[in-house]
């Protein structure tokens, strides 16, 4: 496991154990899936889905915790107090990385074809521990929901780092996550980024459907995701709904189970992030309500 920070030192002249936690590091950064555990709560079901999602591309899968840590931290006086005084609700960074060890171990044990996988770590502030582990990944399996960590580590994913995310279920997570994935579409940069960033999954979905709710009177939803769809090469039924009287993240999530999607696929949040404060609705109910894995991409 990677607890040593990077000091541009010759590694020849470094021991053994930092040059290991190095090796671990760029193993991991160069993972086209990785689970990012800031959360012992569930990091369980991110390590399962990850592995899913790296065995359907046949890419490899990589894992790691990521923490703020005030010790490590160089940062105004105020943000490293509120930090501190998560320890008496959460533990310290410390305690926090050694639960989520905790439960790495117990799921590596439950299977004896994950023992050669390692845990990476990085500690002090969150926004480089993010960006150190996740740059060049293509996708990010990771919570949006538990503590701090959680909270701050998705927001950067989605905001700073721009990346594909795949977000746990808050129940359980049944499996197969590519077997029906259903895409919420809407003509929009964001969700056109969303399906281009998903690609390598998508075609090799068992299924997938694109759902258009409460499409324009010319079809035009409806024309323009056929034809994304068809310009990346990917097969997919096109589907139109009307919301009626309820929310569109609603509709989505009837239609979704309806129809028994393992996956949903959406452009996030249209707007910034102070904006989303105000009226992004339809991402942060699919986020409080969804039930199935939740891939997305701002």
């Amino acid at each position: 496991m990677n607890t040593s920070p990077s000091d541009g030192r010759d590694t020849e002249a470094l021991p053994p154990a930092v040059n290991s936690a190095r090796r671990v590091h760029e193993l991991t950064r160069h993972a086209e899936v990785i689970a990012l555990l800031p959360d012992a709560a569930s990091a369980w079901i991110c390590l399962d889905i990850a592995v899913d999602a790296a065995q359907a591309v046949n890419g490899r899968m990589a894992a790691a915790h990521v923490g703020a840590d005030p010790e490590r931290m160089v940062a105004a006086p105020e943000e490293i107090d509120l930090q501190m005084l998560r320890d008496m609700n959460e533990g310290s960074p410390q305690q926090r990385l050694e639960r989520v060890i905790s439960v790495f171990e117990n799921w590596k044990e439950a299977n004896p074809s994950r023992s050669d996988l390692l845990l990476d770590d990085c500690r002090g502030d969150l926004g480089r521990c993010v960006t150190s582990e996740c740059h060049e990944s293509a996708l990010v399996v990771t919570p949006c929901h538990g503590n701090m960590d959680a909270r701050d580590a998705f927001h950067d994913l989605l905001f700073n780092e721009r990346k594909l995310v795949l977000v746990p279920p808050a129940g359980r997570y049944s499996g197969h996550v590519l077997q029906h994935v259903l895409i919420g579409w809407k003509p929009h940069g964001h969700a056109q980024a969303a399906i281009v960033a998903a690609r390598r999954w998508l075609a090799v979905a068992e299924r997938v459907t694109v759902l258009c709710v409460n499409d324009k009177p010319d079809g035009s939803y409806q024309f323009t995701a056929r034809e994304l769809i068809t310009q990346l090469g990917l097969k997919g039924d096109i589907v139109a709904i009307r919301s009626e009287d309820r929310p569109v993240a609603e509709a989505i999530l009837d239609f979704a189970g309806s129809v028994g999607a393992t996956c949903l696929l959406i452009g996030a949040f249209k707007h910034a992030y102070f904006l989303e404060l105000l009226l992004g609705r339809v991402t942060r109910y699919l986020l409080s309500h969804a039930r199935l894995p939740l891939m997305m991409k701002h």
